[in-house]
């Protein structure tokens, strides 16, 4: 059975009220949001984009890359 990884996104409002996710275990993933909840599904959007294009030009990703889960800190 596949491990699975579990990516951390941090969420932040700025001081212009909108809000920034990032996923740190992946360089360059930042996504902003004008709420909470739209910032959270941007960069989940924007990670497994990530995670996509390191697969199809066969980038170093760990096999545990294909089973994944967000945790929101």
């Amino acid at each position: 059975m596949a491990k699975m990884t579990q990516l951390k996104i941090e969420l932040e409002q700025e001081a212009d009220g909108r809000w920034i996710g990032e996923v740190p275990a992946l360089p360059g993933v930042m996504a902003y949001g004008q709420t909470k909840a739209a910032a959270l599904a941007a960069v989940q959007a924007l990670a497994l984009r990530a995670m996509a294009d390191r697969l199809d030009h066969q980038e170093a990703v760990p096999d545990d890359l294909l089973n994944v889960s967000f945790i929101a800190a």
